[in-house]
């Protein structure tokens, strides 16, 4: 299960993110996402990883295409920040794919 709030503050609009981040929950997130970029596509975007207790290679791939298109990942706990470091890390490492 995942659980995706929606927040507009007057700066970015924030995903707060709870759950395990896998099978058709990426499809949800991603859903949400792109209509976030719909709606107001020069509007930053926060991915606040709050309680999320696992990710699959497609939670984990949606991730990493957010970031590389500039949504900001705010990782909690150990295992999100590593992770969040992991995807920071290879969107550095490959600029050319930076959208």
């Amino acid at each position: 299960m995942l659980r995706i709030h929606i927040h507009h503050g007057t700066e970015a609009t924030s995903f707060i993110v709870e759950g395990k981040l896998a099978g058709p929950w990426v499809k949800e997130l991603e859903r949400c996402w792109d209509a976030a970029i719909s709606s107001e596509p020069q509007r930053p975007i926060m991915v606040k990883l709050v309680a999320v207790t696992f990710i699959d290679a497609k939670g984990r791939e949606l991730l990493a295409r957010m970031c590389q298109q500039g949504s900001r990942l705010v990782p909690t706990g150990c295992l999100m920040k590593a992770i969040v470091e992991e995807i920071e890390a290879e969107a550095n490492k490959n600029p050319l794919h930076n959208i």
